[in-house]
């Protein structure tokens, strides 16, 4: 799991713990890492293996070293989820080639270069999430991340096919708009909870998506009762009308 120590990523880290996986997750920063794992053993203290590893996906073979270590550490993979994300830049005028290279290396770089390092340690019948997003399918501004994240849904639909003889599945994941503790969506509700609810009651449920019902999703897809699920492209933004405000 990239990005499994906050956030989506821990969400789902956290219901595959309860479920009595082992999992290895990767994040930047060392501190939010450990913090992710005591807390995980606090709550489940029966819990399988848990490897963490500091990992930036920009920087030249971390992503690679680590997931051939998880890999080696808990004997093979039955699963990967594909989950950091993120963009850098503005607008097409105000932003650099350099901002359009480091998004897609965030996005749909991380993941080729994840599933491909993990070939070696997946088993047959193991499945691949890649964690996209809404604005990859319902355009928005700035056109690099939803570029980016169009780029993971197609992403799927190809190595599908071409992972067949390993036996191994691939599914994209579609969220949208997630109320996370302290990210941006949490920020504008306690700095203009009038505009917050004006664009959460733009959705048919009156409200932003929580992230265990994302991961919920996506461990579905991890296992084996999704085995005639592949290729596929799972919106999971409960009818989201638009990504962003």
């Amino acid at each position: 799991m990239t990005g499994g120590s906050r956030g989506l990523g821990y969400a789902v880290t956290r219901l595959l713990v309860a479920e009595g996986a082992s999992v290895a997750i990767c994040g930047r920063d060392p501190e939010i890492l450990a913090r992710a794992s005591s807390a995980l053993r606090e709550e489940f203290p029966e819990a399988a293996r848990i490897v963490t590893g500091a990992v930036d996906v920009l920087a030249p073979d971390e992503l690679e070293d680590f997931t051939r270590q998880a890999g080696s550490e808990l004997g093979g993979l039955d699963g990967l989820v594909a989950n950091i994300g993120g963009k850098r830049g503005a607008g097409l005028l105000d932003s650099t080639r350099e901002d359009w290279q480091a998004t897609w290396e965030l996005n749909g770089g991380h993941a080729v270069r994840t599933v491909r390092s993990a070939l070696d340690c997946l088993r047959p019948g193991s499945s691949v999430v890649i964690v996209a997003s809404i604005s990859g399918w319902k355009a928005r501004f700035p056109a690099q991340y939803g570029a980016a994240k169009a780029s993971e849904i197609y992403l799927a639909g190809a190595l599908c096919q071409e992972l067949a003889p390993y036996r191994v599945r691939v599914n994209t994941v579609s969220p949208g708009s997630i109320l996370l503790p302290g990210k941006s969506w949490d920020r504008l509700r306690q700095r203009d909870p009038q505009t917050y609810e004006e664009y959460a009651e733009r959705n048919p449920s009156g409200r932003l998506l929580n992230p265990e019902e994302v991961a919920r999703v996506i461990a579905f897809l991890l296992s084996p009762a999704s085995g005639a699920v592949n290729g596929a492209h799972v919106p999971v933004d409960g009818g989201q009308p638009q990504a962003g405000l």
